[in-house]
């Protein structure tokens, strides 16, 4: 074969590789262009307020309601996955398993030690992230595996006849205001731009009268009484300690429900500057209809706990709010409004509630659309955990246990560790 011959033949290569690669791009650029552009709530480039904004915009007023309720259905075609918002970690993290089990909060405030409150609720909220990304691993998003923690219990104990005495940090205002905060900010951390997890303050407010009575009492208390005694806490958790949820209560306050009360929410929004969301007590707002019958319908009552400033519902109450909103007793803004208010920043999946899940990367999709990695890491109890050493040496140790009777050598926790690096 002559050179001439080999010369035409390289070239004709060349040229049909040149044509074939330009016919693949081609193909390529067009099956882009056919492709839908990326919804803005998917781009974490823009801004969280753009993306719940949109967000929002897509969803049904049914699945509106649906994600104000403590648990919170899946919506698939927005990648939502499920969430229930309903976890417990007064004294360690309760009800999912093997914990660790520190004093309950009455002997906690007895230590009268902040530093210690604090390293104890690190090691809640430790715990917490390795039980929460243990159970999205296996598909499991129910009660008592998510991040937002209905604690610490900062109302003042006054009345033994309330039956939750042992839940709180005693009876003076003080104490309880340095120990919660303490005891938020050990929960939620203090990474600059996520939270560890969600702390939530309890119950708004003046709630320690008898437990019989708390689905229907009034509490006429004075303002120099509110202020003086039954505010400093809540106010410190939330100034100081920035605690991002706050949970209001089942009684009334000066002859309206807490959880639908101008003046409670006033001081809250306005006076305080509370930037978060805010839970009701599970049933509080059925009891506004049936505990107080402060409104005729459960339809009233929803749209009061709404429009007064009530994000979330522990229980189904807010299913009525699409009834209400065509019925008038509230509209569609102030619904939106709800969705909207409730942000924050957690690594990795939280679940569902709109302004809060769209924390960089915090659904299933927003986390794979970040590249955000999350790992699992095994550590010693005993070497990594410094609060277990100083409790054990105190003497508030009495109510110390560990949930499982392994030797504490053996006893290992899961470390929740979140980096940002392409998966």
């Amino acid at each position: 074969m002559s050179s001439n011959t080999i010369r035409l033949i390289a070239i004709l290569f060349l040229v049909l590789v040149s044509a074939s690669s330009l016919a693949a791009q081609s193909a390529s650029n067009a099956a882009r262009a056919a492709e839908p552009p990326r919804p803005p709530y998917l781009d974490p480039s823009l801004p969280v307020e753009q993306r719940v904004e949109d967000l929002v915009s897509r969803m049904t007023r049914e699945e509106k309601a649906s994600q104000m309720q403590d648990v919170a259905r899946a919506i698939p075609r927005l990648g939502i996955p499920a969430y229930n918002w309903w976890n417990e970690g007064l004294h360690g993290v309760a009800r999912s398993g093997m914990a660790t089990v520190f004093p309950q909060a009455i002997g906690l405030a007895a230590t009268w030690d902040t530093d210690l409150v604090y390293r104890v609720a690190d090691v809640i909220s430790t715990e917490a992230r390795a039980k929460y990304n243990d159970a999205i691993q296996h598909g499991n998003t129910g009660r008592y595996y998510g991040l937002t923690f209905w604690s610490p219990n900062i109302n003042i104990f006054r009345d033994p006849r309330w039956g939750r005495g042992q839940e709180t940090y005693g009876e003076d205002p003080f104490l309880t205001s340095r120990i919660g905060v303490a005891f938020v900010t050990g929960l939620q951390g203090d990474d600059p731009r996520y939270l560890k997890t969600v702390s939530t303050p309890k119950h708004f407010a003046v709630h320690s009268g008898p437990e019989t009575l708390r689905h229907r009492s009034d509490v006429p208390v004075s303002p120099h009484d509110f202020a003086d005694t039954y505010a400093p806490a809540f106010r410190a958790t939330i100034n100081e300690g920035r605690a991002h949820s706050v949970m209001c209560a089942y009684n009334s306050v000066r002859g309206e429900p807490a959880c639908a009360n101008h003046f409670l929410f006033d001081t809250l929004r306005n006076k305080w500057g509370f930037q978060g969301y805010v839970v009701s007590d599970c049933g509080a707002i059925h009891d506004i209809h049936q505990g107080h019958g402060f409104v005729l319908t459960l339809e009233q009552a929803a749209a009061l706990a709404a429009k007064a400033g009530t994000d979330l519902s522990c229980g189904p109450e807010y299913a009525a709010l699409p009834f209400a909103v065509e019925n008038r007793l509230l509209t569609a803004a102030d619904v939106d409004v709800r969705l909207d208010v409730q942000h924050g920043e957690l690594p990795c999946q939280v679940g569902s509630l709109l302004a809060t899940v769209l924390r960089e990367g915090v659904t299933n999709v927003l986390r794979h659309s970040k590249g955000e990695h999350c790992e699992i890491m095994l550590i010693s109890l005993w070497d990594s955990m410094d609060a277990v050493r100083g409790f054990a040496g105190s003497r508030a140790a009495a109510g110390f246990t560990f949930a499982a009777g392994a030797p504490a050598g053996l006893m290992v926790s899961i470390f929740f560790q979140s980096t940002l690096r392409p998966m």
